[in-house]
């Protein structure tokens, strides 16, 4: 057991400090119970998750436009949490559907995309209640790696695609002394398998995205099937 001293605030996982949690290999993280409703409330406090700033916000919509195929497309947004990114996505004309398990995370998300083509449903990110329908993007930002079984989702996650659909993962490494996270090339590794084509980019130089300066591992890999 390690005991994670910071406090990770991540879109749809958001980690309090001095939560004990293991990491197993490719099994991700096996993580005690969060109660999300209660961590809505100031989530959108953190830069890169509200995006009130104007420079965090017009840094992720700019990432957005390279990452995202030209509009219209259809986006899943998995552990949308607050829907920062949805609403984000939406403004750019695309169809949005986030999804969360949080009740108050989505309350707060279903407030802010009026007027844009955008939906929220409650369940599970590894598993999102979409039925049978396919989506051009999967998006999902710091999620994956705290799910138990993160190659399970990956694979999952490749079949709600269309033909040369795309995975746009946000992900990172956070903290020194025990730090947690999903490697790059850990998920490279994953991927590779289900995709034809991954592209990397390294975020942790963009102060921007952050409103700080970082200096952990912070990355984003577009893989195309």
């Amino acid at each position: 057991m390690v005991a994670v001293t910071n406090r990770l605030s991540v879109a749809g996982v958001t980690l309090s400090a001095m939560r004990a949690q293991t990491t197993t290999g490719d099994q991700g993280a096996a993580q005690g119970p969060v109660d999300w409703d209660a961590q809505a409330a100031d989530f959108d406090d953190e830069p890169d998750h509200g995006l009130r700033d104007p420079q965090v916000r017009a840094a992720w919509a700019e990432r957005l436009r390279g990452w995202l195929p030209a509009a219209p497309a259809d986006v899943l947004d998995l552990g949308c949490g607050t829907g920062s990114l949805s609403l984000l996505a939406a403004e750019q004309g695309h169809r949005v559907t986030g999804v969360d398990l949080s009740a108050n995370m989505l309350e707060r998300a279903r407030a802010k995309p009026a007027g844009y083509d955008a939906e929220f449903l409650a369940g599970d990110a590894a598993q999102p209640p979409v039925g049978g329908r396919r989506f051009d993007v999967v998006l999902v930002r710091h999620v994956l790696w705290a799910l138990p079984d993160p190659a399970g989702a990956l694979r999952h996650w490749r079949s709600l695609l269309r033909p040369a659909g795309r995975l746009v993962l946000v992900e990172g490494v956070w903290g020194t002394l025990t730090p947690v996270g999903i490697p790059t090339d850990r998920l490279l590794t994953l991927l590779a398998p289900l995709v034809d084509h991954t592209q990397v980019e390294q975020l942790s130089g963009d102060a921007r995205l952050w409103g700080k300066e970082v200096d952990d591992e912070r990355y984003a890999v577009v893989a195309t099937v």
